[in-house]
C-alpha cells in the first residue's frame, strides 16, 4: 500500500466535510438538488474541457451508469433521507458504506474483507453515532430505506470505478460522470424545487468551493484511491466525513465539543486506524517474528505469509 495514495484519498471526506459549513452558512436554503445540479453539471464541463475525450462504444452507457449511480440517484436519495430523519440518523446511516464498499468489493472485485477491517468499521459507525447524533426521535421508514439505497448505490459505483477501464484517463472519466449526473439531476431539481434561486458572490463563492474542492478533486481522489488501494482501506477513510465536518463546526460555527462528541471522534479514528490492510499486516509480522515458524523451522508457514488469491480487477469489463 503506498501512504500517499492514502492520505491523498482521505482529502475527499475531508472536503465533504467542510460541506457541512459550506452550505449552511453560504448556500441557498432547502436548495439541496440545485445544490448538487450545480456541483456535477458545470464542473464536469469543466474539467471536461481541461482533460477532454471522448467515450467509445459501450462506455457511453457504462459512464453514464456511473454518473446516475454516483451523483443524480446518490445525491436525490440522500435529499429525502436528510428531509425525512433526523440529522443524526442520516449521518449514521450513511456511515455504514465502509461495510457496504467491502462486500462488494469482495463481490465484484475478488478482494475478500479481513475481519478485523469489518470489526472496524463497526466500530467507526459506533463513533459517528456518538458523534452525531442528538438525541431519540421518530423513525421514518422511508426515510431510512432512502439512506440505505442511497449507500448501497454509491457503493456499487465506487467498487465499479475500481474495477473498470474505459479507454480515457481518470479525469476525463470522472468528468463525464458529473456531466451525466447532472443531466440528470437538473430536471429533478426543476420538478422538486422550481426555478433557480438568485445566487449573490456568497453564494457563488460557496458553490466554487463545493464544486473544486468538494466535488472535482474530492472524486478524481477518491477514484485514484479506489483503484490503487484496497477498498477496506480507502472506504475506511470515508468515515473521516463527519469528523471533518464536526471540527469545522467547531472551529468556525461555535459548535459545543463535548466528551460525547469527543468520544465518538476518538471511536472514529481507532477504527481507521486499526482496520486498515497495512496496519493488519505490521502487526501480523510483528506477532510472526517471535513465532518458531519465523525462526526458520521446517514444516510451517511464516505466520505473516498470506496466501493471496488471483487478481480479479478488471473483471467486469471482460480485460480478463
Amino acid at each position: 500500500m503506498e501512504i500517499k495514495w492514502l492520505v491523498a484519498a482521505a482529502a475527499a471526506p475531508v472536503a465533504w466535510g467542510s460541506g457541512y459549513y459550506v452550505t449552511a452558512t453560504y448556500l441557498p436554503a432547502d436548495r439541496p438538488l440545485f445544490g448538487a445540479a450545480v456541483r456535477a453539471l458545470p464542473f464536469g464541463l469543466l474539467l471536461l474541457a481541461l482533460r477532454p475525450g471522448l467515450l467509445r462504444g459501450s462506455w457511453w452507457w457504462r459512464t453514464a451508469l456511473l454518473g446516475v449511480l454516483n451523483f443524480s440517484a446518490f445525491f436525490t436519495l440522500i435529499f429525502i433521507a436528510s428531509d425525512r430523519l433526523p440529522g443524526g440518523l442520516a449521518s449514521t446511516l450513511t456511515a455504514t458504506s465502509p461495510l457496504m464498499i467491502m462486500l462488494l468489493a469482495w463481490a465484484l472485485a475478488g478482494e475478500r474483507p479481513r475481519r478485523a477491517s469489518l470489526a472496524a468499521a463497526v466500530v467507526g459507525i459506533a463513533g459517528v453515532a456518538l458523534l452525531v447524533w442528538r438525541g431519540a426521535s421518530a423513525v421514518d421508514a422511508l426515510g431510512v430505506l432512502a439512506s440505505l439505497v442511497a449507500v448501497a448505490i454509491s457503493s456499487l459505483g465506487f467498487v465499479l470505478v475500481k474495477t473498470w477501464r474505459p479507454p480515457v484517463d481518470l479525469l476525463t472519466f470522472t468528468a463525464w460522470q458529473l456531466i451525466f449526473g447532472g443531466l440528470v439531476l437538473v430536471p429533478v431539481a426543476l420538478l422538486a424545487e422550481g426555478a433557480p434561486p438568485h445566487l449573490d458572490g456568497r453564494a457563488l463563492g460557496g458553490f466554487a468551493w463545493l464544486g473544486l474542492a468538494g466535488t472535482v478533486l474530492a472524486y478524481v481522489v477518491w477514484f485514484q484511491g479506489m483503484r490503487r488501494l484496497p477498498a477496506a482501506a480507502v472506504s475506511l477513510v470515508g468515515l473521516l466525513n463527519p469528523v471533518s465536518g464536526t471540527v469545522i463546526g467547531v472551529a468556525l460555527a461555535g459548535e459545543r465539543l463535548t466528551p460525547v462528541r469527543l468520544a465518538g471522534m476518538a471511536l472514529v479514528l481507532g477504527g481507521v486506524l486499526v482496520g486498515q490492510p497495512a496496519v493488519l499486516d505490521a502487526v501480523r509480522r510483528h506477532r510472526g517474528a517471535g513465532s518458531p515458524a519465523a525462526s526458520g523451522e521446517p514444516g510451517q508457514r511464516p505466520a505473516g505469509v498470506l496466501q493471496r488469491g488471483p487478481d480479479r480487477a478488471g473483471v467486469l469489463d471482460g480485460t480478463r
